[in-house]
């Protein structure tokens, strides 16, 4: 992928399964719903052997991915750049769990001790062991800045800041960012406002409504959120190292980009519709 800016050496056999194609079976596998890279091996020869008629064994498939993470977020983020909905100047800015263990014995035992922390739910009333994931998002659900961080060591106003710290996640100047009410802090908004960019968050009870807090906005994301949780899985991603987390969030994200990116080159009514994608 020289375009992205990724090229092999020259020196060594060229590997069997090429990556672009090793790229292009991870949206597949997403895109179908298969969280297990097993299962998903075993079923690729039928669903897609006509287009990949070289696969991997488990083990090289995730090795090889992983040591693609980069290239893969490369990819999230041309898509991105190279989707009408990229030049609005509206974003929408929310947070999801990433659940890595749900027991005492499975946060002993796993690799991901001290990236992730305990979190609660509110929503669905639920303490989890993982990550969140904070997303900056179109309206049309295309994810143009993330950033995972542990819910015992960062707020999400915290994470915000360290999301908008990357160059490559932040919106143009004049951009308004629509986020919920848990983004209160006024050193936070003077912050994107010297970004060139304005905080509309959702008011407090005991805050006045200045009436310019878009309620159908925040229905959206929650809605680009479930996109991310239903059938691309995202929310237990089976990961056991820190880099295979990131992998397969990257993963995730990579396939809604794709699908949304596919569906205005083809001119589809629902950009964010992925059911064309999951059979």
């Amino acid at each position: 992928m020289p375009s992205l800016g990724f090229a092999r050496p020259a020196l060594g056999a060229a590997p069997h399964v090429t990556d672009a194609e090793l790229v292009c079976l991870a949206v597949a596998q997403a895109h179908l719903g298969y969280g297990s890279e097993r299962r998903w091996l075993r079923a690729a020869p039928k669903l897609v052997g006509h287009l990949f008629p070289r696969l991997l064994s488990q083990p090289k498939y995730n090795r090889r991915l992983r040591a693609l993470s980069a290239l893969m977020l490369q990819a999230m983020r041309y898509l991105a750049e190279h989707t009408a909905t990229s030049f609005d100047v509206v974003r929408l800015m929310d947070s999801t769990k990433i659940i890595c263990g749900m027991s005492r014995e499975t946060v002993k035992r796993s690799n991901l001790f001290g990236y992730c922390g305990y979190g609660y739910d509110a929503s669905h009333s639920l303490y989890f062991w993982g990550m969140r994931l904070l997303l900056l998002v179109t309206a049309d659900g295309l994810v143009t800045g993330f950033a995972l961080f542990s819910p015992k060591q960062h707020g999400e106003v915290e994470a915000a800041r360290m999301m908008f710290a990357v160059p490559a996640n932040r919106p143009a100047p004049g951009t308004t960012v629509v986020a919920d009410k848990g983004f209160r802090s006024r050193p936070f908004a003077t912050e994107l406002r010297d970004l060139g960019l304005t905080l509309v968050r959702e008011p407090y009870e005991n805050e006045a409504d200045p009436g310019v807090y878009p309620q159908w906005l925040r229905q959206r994301v929650e809605s680009v959120i479930e996109s991310l949780k239903g059938q691309l899985g995202i929310e237990h991603p089976g990961a056991h190292q820190p880099d295979g987390l990131f992998t397969r969030v990257i993963q995730r994200l990579l396939a809604l980009n794709t699908a949304i990116w596919h569906n205005w080159r083809i001119g589809a009514a629902h950009k964010r519709s992925l059911i064309a994608y999951d059979h």
